[in-house]
Protein backbone atom coordinates (compact mmCIF):
# COMPACT_ATOMS: atom_id res chain seq x y z
CA UNK A 1 0.00 0.00 0.00
CA UNK A 2 1.47 3.45 -0.87
CA UNK A 3 2.09 5.57 1.88
CA UNK A 4 0.27 9.47 1.63
CA UNK A 5 1.72 12.17 2.87
CA UNK A 6 -0.40 15.85 3.33
CA UNK A 7 2.29 18.97 3.49
CA UNK A 8 0.02 21.38 5.08
CA UNK A 9 2.02 24.39 4.12
CA UNK A 10 -1.19 26.76 5.47
CA UNK A 11 -1.73 30.13 2.97
CA UNK A 12 0.59 29.72 0.72
CA UNK A 13 -1.04 31.92 -2.70
CA UNK A 14 -1.32 30.78 -6.13
CA UNK A 15 -0.29 34.10 -7.62
CA UNK A 16 2.74 34.24 -5.38
CA UNK A 17 3.67 30.11 -5.79
CA UNK A 18 3.43 30.83 -9.64
CA UNK A 19 5.46 34.39 -9.67
CA UNK A 20 8.24 32.81 -7.60
CA UNK A 21 8.22 29.73 -9.75
CA UNK A 22 8.66 31.43 -12.91
CA UNK A 23 11.57 33.63 -11.21
CA UNK A 24 13.33 30.35 -10.69
CA UNK A 25 13.34 30.83 -7.10
CA UNK A 26 11.82 27.51 -6.24
CA UNK A 27 12.93 24.51 -8.33
CA UNK A 28 11.54 21.72 -5.84
CA UNK A 29 8.54 23.62 -5.77
CA UNK A 30 8.32 23.35 -9.42
CA UNK A 31 9.34 20.01 -9.86
CA UNK A 32 5.96 19.04 -7.51
CA UNK A 33 3.80 20.89 -9.84
CA UNK A 34 4.66 19.08 -12.82
CA UNK A 35 4.94 16.22 -11.41
CA UNK A 36 1.29 16.55 -9.60
CA UNK A 37 -2.32 16.53 -10.62
CA UNK A 38 -3.48 20.25 -10.11
CA UNK A 39 -6.05 22.12 -8.17
CA UNK A 40 -6.95 25.46 -6.83
CA UNK A 41 -9.93 24.41 -3.44
CA UNK A 42 -12.40 27.31 -2.54
CA UNK A 43 -13.61 27.74 0.72
CA UNK A 44 -17.40 28.06 1.07
CA UNK A 45 -16.76 30.40 4.16
CA UNK A 46 -16.75 34.14 4.14
CA UNK A 47 -15.56 36.24 6.90
CA UNK A 48 -15.35 36.11 9.78
CA UNK A 49 -15.39 31.88 9.26
CA UNK A 50 -12.57 32.39 6.04
CA UNK A 51 -10.06 31.40 9.26
CA UNK A 52 -7.27 28.64 9.08
CA UNK A 53 -8.62 27.03 12.54
CA UNK A 54 -11.87 26.34 10.39
CA UNK A 55 -10.82 25.38 6.92
CA UNK A 56 -8.65 22.99 8.15
CA UNK A 57 -10.98 21.03 10.14
CA UNK A 58 -12.96 21.46 6.34
CA UNK A 59 -9.97 19.44 5.50
CA UNK A 60 -9.97 17.11 7.89
CA UNK A 61 -13.59 16.21 8.28
CA UNK A 62 -15.44 16.33 4.66
CA UNK A 63 -17.11 19.23 6.45
CA UNK A 64 -17.67 22.31 6.27
CA UNK A 65 -18.41 24.89 8.61
CA UNK A 66 -22.16 25.11 8.87
CA UNK A 67 -21.64 21.48 9.55
CA UNK A 68 -19.05 21.08 11.93
CA UNK A 69 -19.14 24.14 13.89
CA UNK A 70 -15.96 24.37 14.97
CA UNK A 71 -15.52 28.47 15.03
CA UNK A 72 -12.60 29.02 17.44
CA UNK A 73 -8.96 28.61 17.27
CA UNK A 74 -8.24 25.91 20.06
CA UNK A 75 -11.83 24.17 19.58
CA UNK A 76 -10.77 20.87 17.43
CA UNK A 77 -11.67 19.00 20.39
CA UNK A 78 -15.09 20.03 20.71
CA UNK A 79 -15.30 17.80 17.07
CA UNK A 80 -18.18 15.29 17.23
CA UNK A 81 -16.79 13.48 13.53
CA UNK A 82 -14.11 11.33 13.34
CA UNK A 83 -11.08 13.13 11.24
CA UNK A 84 -9.76 11.08 8.43
CA UNK A 85 -6.37 9.73 10.69
CA UNK A 86 -9.43 8.02 13.05
CA UNK A 87 -11.25 6.24 10.15
CA UNK A 88 -7.65 5.07 8.99
CA UNK A 89 -6.64 4.41 12.08
CA UNK A 90 -9.77 2.40 12.82
CA UNK A 91 -9.39 1.12 9.68
CA UNK A 92 -6.41 -0.83 10.78
CA UNK A 93 -3.22 1.88 9.48
CA UNK A 94 -0.79 3.96 10.78
CA UNK A 95 -1.24 7.35 11.02
CA UNK A 96 1.42 10.20 11.82
CA UNK A 97 -0.37 13.57 12.47
CA UNK A 98 2.17 16.51 12.80
CA UNK A 99 0.54 20.15 13.60
CA UNK A 100 -2.42 20.09 11.82
CA UNK A 101 -4.20 22.84 12.90
CA UNK A 102 -7.63 22.66 15.28
CA UNK A 103 -7.01 18.64 15.20
CA UNK A 104 -9.26 15.93 17.40
CA UNK A 105 -7.78 12.26 17.68
CA UNK A 106 -10.28 9.29 19.18
CA UNK A 107 -8.57 6.76 21.32
CA UNK A 108 -7.18 4.19 21.16
CA UNK A 109 -4.81 5.86 17.77
CA UNK A 110 -2.82 3.56 15.73
CA UNK A 111 0.05 6.26 16.04
CA UNK A 112 1.34 9.07 17.00
CA UNK A 113 -0.12 13.07 17.08
CA UNK A 114 1.43 16.57 17.42
CA UNK A 115 -1.53 19.07 18.39
CA UNK A 116 -0.75 22.63 16.92
CA UNK A 117 1.13 24.94 18.84
CA UNK A 118 -2.23 27.22 19.98
CA UNK A 119 -3.81 24.05 21.22
CA UNK A 120 -4.25 24.13 24.95
CA UNK A 121 -6.82 20.72 25.24
CA UNK A 122 -5.40 18.61 23.60
CA UNK A 123 -1.92 16.98 24.19
CA UNK A 124 0.44 14.63 21.84
CA UNK A 125 0.13 10.98 21.79
CA UNK A 126 2.18 9.58 23.19
CA UNK A 127 3.27 11.33 26.23
CA UNK A 128 7.12 10.71 25.04
CA UNK A 129 6.54 14.06 22.54
CA UNK A 130 5.42 16.43 25.81
CA UNK A 131 8.74 18.05 26.05
CA UNK A 132 8.44 18.80 22.34
CA UNK A 133 5.08 20.19 22.09
CA UNK A 134 6.07 22.19 25.23
CA UNK A 135 8.89 24.08 23.54
CA UNK A 136 7.18 24.16 20.70
CA UNK A 137 3.91 25.52 22.33
CA UNK A 138 5.80 28.25 24.36
CA UNK A 139 7.80 29.54 21.46
CA UNK A 140 5.02 30.15 19.05
CA UNK A 141 2.25 30.83 21.65
CA UNK A 142 4.62 33.73 23.76
CA UNK A 143 7.06 34.32 20.90
CA UNK A 144 5.67 37.93 21.00
CA UNK A 145 6.83 38.52 24.64
CA UNK A 146 10.12 36.75 24.43
CA UNK A 147 9.58 35.20 27.09
CA UNK A 148 12.43 32.40 28.02
CA UNK A 149 12.35 28.92 28.64
CA UNK A 150 13.97 27.26 32.07
CA UNK A 151 17.40 25.33 32.33
CA UNK A 152 15.57 22.38 32.70
CA UNK A 153 13.15 23.08 29.81
CA UNK A 154 15.55 23.66 27.94
CA UNK A 155 17.43 20.38 28.90
CA UNK A 156 14.29 17.89 28.36
CA UNK A 157 13.71 19.56 24.89
CA UNK A 158 17.50 19.00 23.92
CA UNK A 159 17.42 15.76 25.54
CA UNK A 160 14.68 14.73 22.94
CA UNK A 161 15.78 16.19 20.13
CA UNK A 162 18.99 13.99 20.54
CA UNK A 163 17.25 11.33 20.70
CA UNK A 164 14.95 11.93 17.79
CA UNK A 165 16.47 13.11 14.52
CA UNK A 166 18.25 16.27 15.25
CA UNK A 167 20.18 16.98 12.46
CA UNK A 168 23.36 18.98 11.64
CA UNK A 169 21.59 20.71 8.49
CA UNK A 170 19.21 22.21 11.08
CA UNK A 171 22.12 22.89 14.41
CA UNK A 172 23.81 24.71 11.39
CA UNK A 173 20.84 26.81 10.71
CA UNK A 174 20.63 27.54 14.27
CA UNK A 175 24.05 28.01 14.86
CA UNK A 176 23.80 30.88 11.47
CA UNK A 177 20.80 32.45 12.70
CA UNK A 178 22.16 33.40 16.27
CA UNK A 179 25.30 34.60 14.40
CA UNK A 180 23.01 36.60 11.75
CA UNK A 181 21.28 38.40 15.29
CA UNK A 182 23.98 39.82 16.62
CA UNK A 183 23.64 43.43 15.14
CA UNK A 184 20.04 43.66 15.77
CA UNK A 185 18.07 42.03 12.85
CA UNK A 186 16.77 38.79 11.39
CA UNK A 187 15.30 37.93 15.04
CA UNK A 188 12.19 37.27 12.74
CA UNK A 189 14.00 34.61 10.59
CA UNK A 190 13.81 31.84 13.58
CA UNK A 191 10.30 30.75 12.57
CA UNK A 192 12.18 28.53 10.24
CA UNK A 193 14.41 27.22 12.84
CA UNK A 194 11.26 25.87 13.90
CA UNK A 195 10.24 24.30 10.68
CA UNK A 196 13.66 23.02 10.30
CA UNK A 197 12.94 21.29 13.90
CA UNK A 198 9.41 19.81 12.78
CA UNK A 199 10.86 18.03 9.81
CA UNK A 200 13.52 16.47 11.94
CA UNK A 201 11.06 15.11 14.68
CA UNK A 202 8.48 14.28 12.04
CA UNK A 203 11.39 12.08 9.74
CA UNK A 204 12.25 10.49 13.12
CA UNK A 205 8.86 9.27 13.39
CA UNK A 206 8.51 8.86 9.64
CA UNK A 207 11.12 6.31 9.72
CA UNK A 208 10.23 4.52 13.05
CA UNK A 209 6.68 4.46 12.39
CA UNK A 210 6.13 3.85 8.65
CA UNK A 211 2.67 5.05 8.66
CA UNK A 212 0.60 4.70 5.82
CA UNK A 213 -1.18 8.48 6.47
CA UNK A 214 0.88 11.50 7.33
CA UNK A 215 0.09 15.38 7.92
CA UNK A 216 2.99 18.00 8.28
CA UNK A 217 1.51 21.67 9.06
CA UNK A 218 3.79 24.58 8.76
CA UNK A 219 2.48 28.27 9.46
CA UNK A 220 6.08 30.10 9.09
CA UNK A 221 4.96 31.52 5.40
CA UNK A 222 1.46 32.45 6.66
CA UNK A 223 2.81 34.46 9.07
CA UNK A 224 5.45 36.50 7.07
CA UNK A 225 2.47 37.03 4.47
CA UNK A 226 0.22 38.76 7.43
CA UNK A 227 3.45 40.84 8.72
CA UNK A 228 5.29 41.94 5.40
CA UNK A 229 3.40 42.26 2.61
CA UNK A 230 3.28 45.70 2.40
CA UNK A 231 7.29 45.93 2.45
CA UNK A 232 7.18 43.53 -0.46
CA UNK A 233 4.98 45.43 -2.31
CA UNK A 234 4.36 49.18 -0.81
CA UNK A 235 2.73 50.18 -3.73
CA UNK A 236 -0.36 48.41 -3.21
CA UNK A 237 -0.51 49.79 -0.31
CA UNK A 238 -1.60 53.50 0.91
CA UNK A 239 0.55 53.11 4.43
CA UNK A 240 3.81 53.08 3.31
CA UNK A 241 6.08 50.74 5.13
CA UNK A 242 9.48 53.03 6.47
CA UNK A 243 12.95 52.64 4.86
CA UNK A 244 13.99 50.48 8.07
CA UNK A 245 11.11 48.13 7.39
CA UNK A 246 11.44 47.67 3.76
CA UNK A 247 15.53 46.92 3.80
CA UNK A 248 14.78 44.20 6.78
CA UNK A 249 11.69 42.47 5.51
CA UNK A 250 10.81 43.56 1.49
CA UNK A 251 11.80 39.64 1.13
CA UNK A 252 11.19 38.30 3.80
CA UNK A 253 7.72 36.48 2.45
CA UNK A 254 10.47 34.67 -0.76
CA UNK A 255 12.47 34.10 1.96
CA UNK A 256 9.73 31.75 3.39
CA UNK A 257 8.66 30.54 0.20
CA UNK A 258 12.57 29.67 -0.52
CA UNK A 259 12.52 27.62 2.68
CA UNK A 260 9.54 25.64 2.52
CA UNK A 261 11.12 24.71 -0.66
CA UNK A 262 14.17 23.63 0.51
CA UNK A 263 11.69 21.26 3.40
CA UNK A 264 9.51 20.06 -0.57
CA UNK A 265 13.26 18.56 -1.77
CA UNK A 266 14.02 16.77 1.92
CA UNK A 267 10.42 15.15 1.64
CA UNK A 268 11.32 13.65 -1.87
CA UNK A 269 14.24 11.85 -0.67
CA UNK A 270 12.36 11.23 2.94
CA UNK A 271 9.50 9.65 1.27
CA UNK A 272 10.55 8.11 -1.77
CA UNK A 273 9.38 8.11 -5.03
CA UNK A 274 6.31 5.33 -4.20
CA UNK A 275 4.61 7.51 -1.82
CA UNK A 276 1.34 9.76 -2.72
CA UNK A 277 2.58 13.64 -2.03
CA UNK A 278 -0.15 16.39 -1.21
CA UNK A 279 0.30 19.86 -0.84
CA UNK A 280 -2.45 21.44 0.31
CA UNK A 281 -2.75 25.37 1.81
CA UNK A 282 -6.84 25.30 2.74
CA UNK A 283 -7.14 28.99 1.71
CA UNK A 284 -4.12 31.97 0.48
CA UNK A 285 -3.61 35.73 1.32
CA UNK A 286 -4.25 38.96 0.10
CA UNK A 287 -2.90 42.11 0.54
CA UNK A 288 -4.77 43.40 3.67
CA UNK A 289 -6.43 47.36 2.69
CA UNK A 290 -9.71 47.63 5.22
CA UNK A 291 -7.47 48.94 7.69
CA UNK A 292 -5.27 51.72 5.52
CA UNK A 293 -7.39 54.95 6.43
CA UNK A 294 -7.50 54.27 9.93
CA UNK A 295 -3.34 53.83 9.87
CA UNK A 296 -3.18 50.13 9.58
CA UNK A 297 -4.33 47.33 12.19
CA UNK A 298 -2.15 46.83 14.91
CA UNK A 299 -2.97 44.67 17.41
CA UNK A 300 -2.04 44.66 21.31
CA UNK A 301 -1.17 41.64 23.85
CA UNK A 302 -0.98 41.84 28.10
CA UNK A 303 2.24 41.88 28.86
CA UNK A 304 1.78 40.41 32.38
CA UNK A 305 -2.21 38.25 32.19
CA UNK A 306 -2.19 38.33 36.23
CA UNK A 307 -1.47 41.69 36.63
CA UNK A 308 -4.08 43.02 34.34
CA UNK A 309 -6.80 40.62 35.87
CA UNK A 310 -5.19 42.07 38.90
CA UNK A 311 -6.05 45.65 38.09
CA UNK A 312 -9.60 44.93 36.74
CA UNK A 313 -10.23 43.05 39.83
CA UNK A 314 -10.60 39.30 38.93
CA UNK A 315 -10.08 37.58 42.11
CA UNK A 316 -11.32 33.97 41.70
CA UNK A 317 -9.11 30.74 41.14
CA UNK A 318 -8.66 31.11 37.35
CA UNK A 319 -5.61 29.69 34.91
CA UNK A 320 -4.87 31.48 31.86
CA UNK A 321 -3.97 30.11 28.76
CA UNK A 322 -2.38 32.42 25.52
CA UNK A 323 -3.72 31.38 22.09
CA UNK A 324 -2.83 33.34 19.12
CA UNK A 325 -2.08 37.11 18.12
CA UNK A 326 -3.69 38.94 20.91
CA UNK A 327 -6.27 36.19 21.80
CA UNK A 328 -6.07 34.40 25.04
CA UNK A 329 -8.35 31.50 27.21
CA UNK A 330 -9.11 32.28 31.49
CA UNK A 331 -10.37 29.51 32.92
CA UNK A 332 -12.82 29.11 35.89
CA UNK A 333 -13.61 26.37 38.52
CA UNK A 334 -16.53 28.17 39.46
CA UNK A 335 -19.78 29.45 37.31
CA UNK A 336 -19.83 32.71 39.32
CA UNK A 337 -16.62 33.87 39.15
CA UNK A 338 -16.55 33.15 35.87
CA UNK A 339 -19.50 35.49 35.78
CA UNK A 340 -17.93 38.22 37.94
CA UNK A 341 -14.77 38.35 35.68
CA UNK A 342 -17.03 38.89 32.10
CA UNK A 343 -18.69 41.55 34.01
CA UNK A 344 -15.24 43.03 34.87
CA UNK A 345 -12.93 42.95 31.99
CA UNK A 346 -16.03 44.29 30.31
CA UNK A 347 -15.72 47.57 32.00
CA UNK A 348 -11.75 47.98 31.12
CA UNK A 349 -11.76 51.19 28.58
CA UNK A 350 -9.59 53.58 26.87
CA UNK A 351 -11.35 56.56 26.63
CA UNK A 352 -15.09 55.24 26.02
CA UNK A 353 -13.70 52.37 23.59
CA UNK A 354 -14.34 48.55 25.87
CA UNK A 355 -10.78 47.23 25.73
CA UNK A 356 -11.39 43.72 25.93
CA UNK A 357 -13.61 41.43 24.13
CA UNK A 358 -14.31 38.28 25.66
CA UNK A 359 -16.75 35.47 25.21
CA UNK A 360 -17.99 32.72 27.22
CA UNK A 361 -16.73 28.91 26.52
CA UNK A 362 -16.79 25.78 28.27
CA UNK A 363 -15.77 26.68 31.49
CA UNK A 364 -14.33 30.34 30.30
CA UNK A 365 -13.84 33.10 28.48
CA UNK A 366 -11.99 33.37 25.12
CA UNK A 367 -11.10 36.84 23.79
CA UNK A 368 -8.76 39.17 23.87
CA UNK A 369 -7.63 43.35 23.28
CA UNK A 370 -10.39 44.27 20.70
CA UNK A 371 -8.21 47.85 19.75
CA UNK A 372 -6.58 47.57 16.92
CA UNK A 373 -5.63 51.40 15.57
CA UNK A 374 -2.44 53.13 16.89
CA UNK A 375 -2.01 54.60 20.39
CA UNK A 376 -0.83 56.99 22.39
CA UNK A 377 0.31 57.52 25.89
CA UNK A 378 -3.05 56.39 26.50
CA UNK A 379 -4.29 55.65 30.37
CA UNK A 380 -6.85 52.10 30.74
CA UNK A 381 -9.89 52.69 33.29
CA UNK A 382 -12.24 50.46 35.27
CA UNK A 383 -15.50 51.99 33.35
CA UNK A 384 -16.78 54.65 36.23
CA UNK A 385 -13.80 53.63 38.68
CA UNK A 386 -11.19 56.34 39.21
CA UNK A 387 -8.60 54.47 38.66
CA UNK A 388 -6.63 54.32 36.12
CA UNK A 389 -3.09 53.04 34.66
CA UNK A 390 -0.95 53.33 31.69
CA UNK A 391 -2.32 51.19 28.65
CA UNK A 392 1.19 50.15 28.32
CA UNK A 393 2.09 49.46 31.31
CA UNK A 394 -0.26 46.28 31.12
CA UNK A 395 -0.12 45.80 27.26
CA UNK A 396 2.45 46.07 24.57
CA UNK A 397 2.07 46.42 20.49
CA UNK A 398 2.68 43.32 18.99
CA UNK A 399 5.25 43.48 16.03
CA UNK A 400 4.34 44.41 12.74
CA UNK A 401 0.60 46.08 10.68
CA UNK A 402 -1.35 43.58 9.22
CA UNK A 403 -0.63 43.87 5.78
CA UNK A 404 -2.11 40.36 4.71
CA UNK A 405 -5.56 39.13 4.75
CA UNK A 406 -7.44 35.67 3.94
CA UNK A 407 -8.29 34.68 0.43
CA UNK A 408 -10.50 31.30 -0.02
CA UNK A 409 -8.66 30.09 -3.10
CA UNK A 410 -5.88 27.39 -1.90
CA UNK A 411 -3.28 25.48 -3.38
CA UNK A 412 -3.92 21.57 -4.07
CA UNK A 413 -1.59 19.26 -5.76
CA UNK A 414 -1.67 15.66 -5.56
CA UNK A 415 1.92 13.86 -7.09
CA UNK A 416 1.40 10.08 -7.40
CA UNK A 417 4.12 7.58 -8.26
CA UNK A 418 2.92 7.79 -11.55
CA UNK A 419 4.12 11.79 -11.96
CA UNK A 420 1.24 12.46 -14.22
CA UNK A 421 0.65 15.76 -14.49
CA UNK A 422 -2.95 17.47 -14.87
CA UNK A 423 -4.44 20.90 -14.30
CA UNK A 424 -8.39 21.06 -13.19
CA UNK A 425 -9.54 24.60 -13.95
CA UNK A 426 -13.00 24.27 -11.92
CA UNK A 427 -12.22 25.17 -8.55
CA UNK A 428 -12.91 22.35 -6.17
CA UNK A 429 -14.54 22.45 -2.62
CA UNK A 430 -12.24 21.79 0.45
CA UNK A 431 -14.75 19.14 1.57
CA UNK A 432 -13.77 17.09 -1.71
CA UNK A 433 -10.16 16.32 0.12
CA UNK A 434 -11.04 14.37 2.85
CA UNK A 435 -13.15 11.59 0.86
CA UNK A 436 -10.49 11.55 -1.56
CA UNK A 437 -7.85 10.77 1.39
CA UNK A 438 -10.01 7.26 2.48
CA UNK A 439 -10.47 6.40 -1.43
CA UNK A 440 -6.48 6.51 -2.18
CA UNK A 441 -6.71 3.59 0.70
CA UNK A 442 -9.91 1.98 -0.55
CA UNK A 443 -11.52 3.02 2.82
CA UNK A 444 -15.30 3.80 1.69
CA UNK A 445 -16.33 7.50 2.74
CA UNK A 446 -18.87 7.58 5.58
CA UNK A 447 -22.08 9.11 5.20
CA UNK A 448 -21.68 12.46 6.80
CA UNK A 449 -18.82 13.29 3.88
CA UNK A 450 -21.10 14.83 1.46
CA UNK A 451 -18.39 16.33 -0.25
CA UNK A 452 -17.62 14.08 -3.85
CA UNK A 453 -14.21 13.11 -3.95
CA UNK A 454 -11.83 13.90 -6.88
CA UNK A 455 -12.20 11.73 -10.26
CA UNK A 456 -8.87 10.26 -11.84
CA UNK A 457 -6.88 10.68 -8.05
CA UNK A 458 -8.37 8.06 -6.44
Amino acid sequence: MRPVVLLEFNELCPELMARFIDAGHLPNFRRLYRESEVFTTRAVESPPALEPWIQWVNVHTGLDYAEHGIFNLDEGHKLERPAVWDLLSDAGLRVLVFGSMNAHYDMPLNGCVVPDPWMTSLRPHPPELEPYFHFVQRNVVEHTAKVSLSLQEQLRFLTFMLQHGLSATTCLSIVGQLASELGGRNRWKRAVILDKLQFDVFASYYRRLRPHFSTFFLNSTAHYQHLYWRSMEPEVFSLQPSPEERAEHATAILFGYKEMDRLIGRFFDLVGPDAVLILCTALSQQPCLVYEESGGKVSFRPRDFEKLLAFAGVTGPHRVSPVMAEEFHIYFERESDLAAAEDLLGRLRVGDQPVLLMKRHEGGLLGGCGLHQQLGDVQLTRGTDVASVRFFDLFYQIEGVKSGMHHPDGLLWIRKPEKTHRVTQEKVPLTAIAPTLLRLFSVEPPAFMHGEHLNGVA
